[in-house]
């Protein structure tokens, strides 16, 4: 049997984000596990030559925003059912941010959304999922919002078991 004790949803806030979100509260109901919702903000004073009065302004409106996003992601369902805890790490490179937290955490789990970019946009803008799947310390699943989808609806699941 697989034990899945902690269960890490990194998002962007992003359309397959919130099909990541969707997948991690499904599985974490179903395993009873931990739900860490992890988001990323860019560290502003690693990628800019702003002054620093300026840039602390940037960093703390991006912080500010993530928090409010994060905050209205995690339901209090969330928090009471599955222990969820809202994330706002900084860092330069996402995929490094997230692996980093899940390995100090005893992630069993990660769960993230894919923009599923080929080509030349890949190759311009690089992906976070596919590094995070290959420097991960656990299995990923990835998910696409515009591909087939396992989760069954609430209701019709409530449905389908009586």
């Amino acid at each position: 049997m697989i034990a899945i004790k902690n269960i890490l949803v990194a998002t962007d806030f992003s359309q397959p984000s919130g099909v990541a979100m969707a997948y991690g509260r499904d599985l974490a109901r179903n395993h009873h596990a931990r739900l860490h919702v992890l988001h990323a903000v860019d560290d502003a004073a690693l990628r800019s030559s702003m002054d620093g009065g300026l840039l602390g302004d940037l960093q703390g409106q991006l912080e500010s925003n993530a928090r409010r996003d994060l905050n209205a992601l995690i339901r209090d369902e969330d928090r009471t059912a599955h222990d969820a805890v809202g994330v706002i790490t900084r860092g330069v490179n996402p995929a490094d941010t997230i692996t980093a937290y899940a390995r100090e955490n005893s992630i069993d789990l990660i769960v993230t959304g894919t923009h599923g970019r080929g080509g030349i946009q890949h190759l311009l803008m690089g992906s976070v999922a596919e590094r995070v799947v290959r420097t991960a310390p656990c299995p990923v699943l990835t998910v696409r919002a515009q591909e087939r989808d396992f989760i069954v609806p609430d209701a019709i699941a409530l449905e389908m078991s009586v």
